[in-house]
């Protein structure tokens, strides 16, 4: 498993900060991020920004994406931040079906979008996120 795409709905908030985390822990990977509804070409959100820069991640250089089937055929594992994205996600490309699975999944959460909230449902946003990576990636690993 080389390939891991993140998944959100602007691609702004919080699949940049499961990407940037994921790449941190797993170098070797290689882990894209994009949005089912991506405020395209766009930076990450301010508050994403500081919250990663507080975690020692720098998110500043990313711009938002939208998914396409391209992505989620190179991608061995899609992570997405709620249930109700897998849904939308395998019913716009059924071929994801089988790879896509909540960041949350493991601990069966998840992750409240905080776009246009206050710093706190970021910080909120990192935990769950912090969490659902801790959780995936000992499993990655173990998939090589």
């Amino acid at each position: 498993m080389q390939h891991i795409l993140t998944l959100c709905i602007g691609n702004i908030c919080r699949s940049p900060l499961a990407q940037a985390l994921l790449a941190r822990e797993l170098p070797q990977h290689t882990v894209w991020s994009a949005g089912l509804d991506a405020l395209v070409g766009m930076g990450a959100d301010p508050l994403s920004i500081q919250v990663a820069a507080a975690h020692g991640l720098d998110i500043t250089a990313h711009r938002a994406q939208q998914v396409t089937r391209w992505l989620c055929q190179q991608s061995e594992l899609i992570l997405v931040m709620e249930q109700t994205h897998k849904s939308q996600l395998e019913q716009q490309f059924p071929v994801v079906r089988g790879k896509v699975f909540t960041l949350g999944h493991m601990s069966q959460f998840d992750i409240a979008d905080p776009y246009r909230q206050p710093r706190e449902a970021f910080d909120t946003a990192y935990a769950a996120i912090a969490q659902g990576v801790a959780d995936w990636v000992p499993r990655i690993r173990k998939l090589g």
